[in-house]
């Protein structure tokens, strides 16, 4: 009973995690925006002025605020890929070694473990480094690493979404199994009472 909860309560801390990262992912560029439509005057007067300056020019402002978010979130998402790699790591071998899940549940936590792997090490550098070379190109501007961008970010997206699936697969594959446990001892132990009194009805 114990153990089902702890890999459950790992499970939703890991799923809950990524809708976490996924939120931060959106909400720091989503702030910019709000930031830039109703600035404060102090603000206000700042950003005019840097977008007056001959080095920088019209969009500054949101170009290098929008860069700025999006260095946070790379360092996030590769600090959240290691998590994930450790607390993965550590939830197969505790269903390993000290459950008595089948091997249905092992290979559902494996396969996750593989998609952040490739999530790491397959997809995230070459994310980085386009990402990084697109940060300061306007959007107007036509590239072939953009559209590479997309095509990564749109893998990575769907071995997100793989994730979260398997992971809710697995949770509820996992209370519905030791609910069914459960009552097939109540119904065991039912019938082992049923028995002894039927017993000590013939002894007697």
């Amino acid at each position: 009973m114990h153990s089902v909860r702890l890999v459950c309560f790992a499970l939703g801390s890991w799923l809950a995690g990524g809708f976490f990262m996924a939120w931060i992912a959106t909400e720091g560029f989503r702030g910019v925006d709000r930031l830039l439509d109703a600035p404060n005057p102090q603000a206000r007067l700042e950003f005019k002025t840097l977008e007056s300056d001959g080095n920088f020019g019209k969009g500054a402002a949101r170009t290098l605020l929008r860069y700025q978010v999006a260095e946070q979130n790379r360092v996030y998402f590769e600090s959240w890929e290691i998590v994930q790699l450790a607390v993965g790591s550590l939830l197969f071998f505790f269903l390993l070694f000290g459950t008595r899940e089948d091997k249905y549940s092992l290979a559902g936590v494996l396969l996750m473990l593989v998609l952040v792997a490739g999530q790491r090490f397959l997809l995230t550098p070459d994310l980085t480094l386009l990402g990084r070379s697109l940060d300061f190109v306007p959007l107007a501007d036509a590239s072939p690493e953009r559209g590479r961008f997309w095509l990564l970010h749109n893998a990575y997206s769907g071995m997100e979404l793989a994730k979260w699936a398997i992971g809710l697969f697995l949770a509820g594959r996992l209370v519905v199994g030791h609910r069914h446990r459960h009552s097939r001892g109540d119904v065991r132990q039912q019938l082992d009472m049923i028995d002894k009194a039927d017993h000590r009805h013939i002894d007697g």
